[in-house]
């Protein structure tokens, strides 16, 4: 597997998804999610999937195969998501989890996929006795794994009785700038809303160097973070719009050029006059379903192509019946704190209950408390006497 082939092809997902999200949920809104997140879940429903469900989620994840995604999520663990804290680099944490129905064993050759190359814990639950104590549990990991900044991934409600299976994925980052802010220097100014008005907020700013480019219609700005011993290094980017108005048309630029990440970044540090950043928080959350619906990704959420989780008849009835995300970002004179968590719910898809009284049956009318029988009967036809 070609490691940098398959992130170009994560972050073409990532910008296609982003794009969408952004002229939806986050047209009123600020918003902060991970794509990675997203895409390693999908990644693991995938593993699970079979026919023209596991075609499109494999078209959609632009990958070959579900063992070139579960190798990249193995690589991403090992390579992209190893602590660089104890070496002075960002504190970095990445983990997968599964919460799975103990009247359902999975299928060895999903299991061991799930164990080896996503490296997810799995629990064995009761969901149709204790849904919303396990739903509690999922949400409990969720908060100690982004170091509680995420506290609940599932919302009231969202696992009942015929929840099947849970998969979670967490993230956690939190670095120091490479020259952080002088709290002392940071001051109020104006920022511009869309809207066309104004509002106050705490700007940081430094005289130090930047790397800044400048493209047609916007540019871009790159905040190293302290780099520890190994070779990773990770920076924030800022892409500003030239007009104040103009984070839209940036928007449609950014989800329709592929490789736009690659293509616009700044390649050194020059001198800069008037430098100002906001400080900033976001905690933002949404059900990635409806957005991965709107993209045509919908035979996960339809049935009938999950039949390689379960050893059982039942996984036939197997569905995605909701993804939740939720993110939070800090950014201040220090550096950045931030995490996100996602949670796929499997569930199966029952026949309603139906109940049609259209031939011949026995009744009873009885007292409950003693169980005494005061009539029994039968009907054979309705109209007759």
């Amino acid at each position: 597997m070609d490691l940098r082939e398959s992130i170009i092809n994560q972050n073409d997902f990532a910008l296609g998804l982003t794009k969408q999200l952004l002229q939806t949920e986050g047209k009123q809104s600020n918003l902060v999610y991970s794509p990675l997140s997203i895409h390693v879940l999908l990644s693991l429903i995938a593993a699970g999937s079979k026919g023209p469900t596991q075609d499109q989620l494999l078209s959609f994840l632009q990958s070959k195969s579900t063992d070139h995604l579960s190798s990249f999520a193995a690589e991403l663990v090992s390579v992209i998501f190893s602590n660089g804290s104890p070496s002075g680099g960002p504190q970095l944490s990445f983990a997968n989890g599964g919460w799975v129905d103990r009247r359902l064993p999975l299928k060895p050759s999903f299991k061991q996929v799930v164990e080896t190359s996503y490296m997810a814990a799995l629990t064995q639950v009761d969901f149709q006795t204790n849904a919303a104590q396990v739903a509690s549990g999922v949400n409990s990991w969720a908060e100690k794994e982004t170091r509680g900044l995420i506290k609940e991934v599932l919302p009231p409600g969202s696992v009942d009785s015929s929840t099947r299976l849970i998969f979670t994925n967490a993230l956690y980052f939190k670095g120091a700038w490479n020259e952080k802010f002088d709290a002392t220097a940071t001051k109020e100014h104006d920022f511009h809303l869309l809207d066309g008005s104004t509002v106050k907020a705490p700007f940081m700013t430094n005289k130090n160097q930047q790397y800044v480019s400048a493209f047609d219609g916007f540019s871009v700005l790159g905040l190293p973070y302290k780099q520890g011993e190994d070779k990773r290094r990770f920076s924030m980017h800022i892409f500003l719009p030239q007009e104040k108005d103009g984070l839209p048309a940036l928007v449609e630029k950014l989800g329709s050029e592929s490789g736009f990440l690659d293509r616009y970044l700044p390649k050194q540090p020059v001198a800069v006059g008037d430098f100002r950043i906001p400080k900033f928080k976001i905690s933002f959350g949404f059900e990635a379903s409806n957005v991965l619906k709107s993209l045509g990704l919908v035979l996960p959420f339809v049935g009938g192509g999950l039949t390689e989780m379960v050893d059982s008849p039942e996984g036939k009835k197997l569905y995605v019946s909701n993804i939740f995300h939720k993110s939070f970002i800090e950014v201040n004179e220090e550096g950045t704190e931030a995490a996100a968590a996602s949670a796929g719910v499997i569930s199966d898809r029952r026949m309603p209950m139906t109940f049609v009284a259209d031939r011949p049956f026995l009744f009873t009318i009885r007292e409950e408390t003693t169980g005494t029988v005061l009539f029994i009967g039968n009907l054979l036809n309705p109209l007759a006497g």
